[in-house]
């Protein structure tokens, strides 16, 4: 079978007699090849550019990061902040690539290395090769140290928000006692009676489960005080109060609160959810080992 360099046809024959497709033919015998033929040193320079690329790239990132975040230090703690800075904005684009780099480059360099009579450069090749190897595992490695750190981050910014829901609800708690001398049965009044500019209150509120906020009253404290009024004032008192607060019947008011708030997963009734009592805050896991809060009463704490 011929096929002929002219048209590309494949016919069985000479191309002395000349292509069936175009007429086409040859002068003479082909040439012979040559004693000597020169290597090839261009699949070395493609491994050789790559991880020169490879390199200039992760280093232009990591001097971009050291400049934006400098301390006036140039020490070696430094240097490692920001190589943890730039693999982390090169993580979607050099993680792939350098894959892709690796798997074509190593196909490159072996058959650099098992055909030496075709290509040259293998120590160019190899260089290239490493180059693009050690910037994939430094990146992999500046990657994987700062992981634990900003999981913690990640953590301490949930509790945060976490946090900042339950000082909103308390900042409105303590402008409704303030106002109307008693905290409210449902917390729902809340969006009624104190002013939500911003909306941070009906933020916090929603999707907050109504059974997981109970009001309660210190009858020892309220007894005290009782003792010390004369029982005309305090009628006229709780007459005055009836239209305008949640005062309980009987002239009681209510002075403590334990509100339960969801944790991480959004879900109550798990050991991740957080407690909110007369203005402390603190996790349900916490106050179980006995921390600070730990007189919250059981009944609370339940699901």
């Amino acid at each position: 079978m011929t096929t002929c360099p002219c048209c590309g046809f494949k016919f069985h024959g000479a191309l002395t007699s000349g292509c069936k497709q175009c007429g086409a033919r040859s002068i003479g015998e082909p040439l012979p090849r040559p004693a000597h033929e020169l290597p090839s040193y261009g699949r070395a320079l493609i491994l050789t550019v790559s991880g020169s690329l490879v390199a200039l790239v992760f280093v232009v990132q990591t001097l971009l990061a050291f400049i934006q975040k400098y301390t006036g230090s140039f020490g070696f703690w430094s240097w490692v902040a920001a190589g943890e800075t730039a693999a982390w904005r090169l993580k979607w684009i050099a993680i792939p690539s350098l894959f892709v780099v690796l798997w074509f480059g190593r196909k490159l360099y072996r058959s650099i290395v098992s055909q030496p009579e075709r290509f040259c450069g293998v120590k160019y090749a190899r260089r290239g090769l490493l180059s693009s190897a050690t910037v994939a595992m430094l990146i992999a490695l500046l990657i994987g140290i700062t992981v634990p750190a900003r999981l913690q981050h990640r953590r301490l910014a949930e509790e945060a928000g976490i946090k900042a829901q339950g000082w909103t609800i308390e900042r409105a708690l303590t402008e409704y006692r303030i106002k109307y001398h008693t905290l409210p049965a449902d917390y729902k009044i809340l969006l009624e009676r104190i002013p939500d500019p911003y909306g941070s209150l009906a933020t916090a509120l929603k999707d907050l489960d109504p059974r997981e906020y109970r009001p309660s009253v210190d009858v020892a404290a309220v007894g005290t005080e009782k003792s010390r009024t004369l029982r005309g004032a305090v009628i006229r008192k709780a007459s005055l109060n009836s239209a305008t607060d949640d005062t309980p019947s009987g002239g009681l008011a209510f002075t403590n609160y334990v509100l339960r708030l969801p944790g991480e997963d959004r879900i109550t009734g798990n050991e991740d959810d957080w407690v909110v009592r007369d203005g402390m805050i603190m996790k349900l896991s916490d106050i179980a080992k006995g921390g600070v809060g730990s007189s919250v009463s059981a009944g609370a704490m339940e699901p």
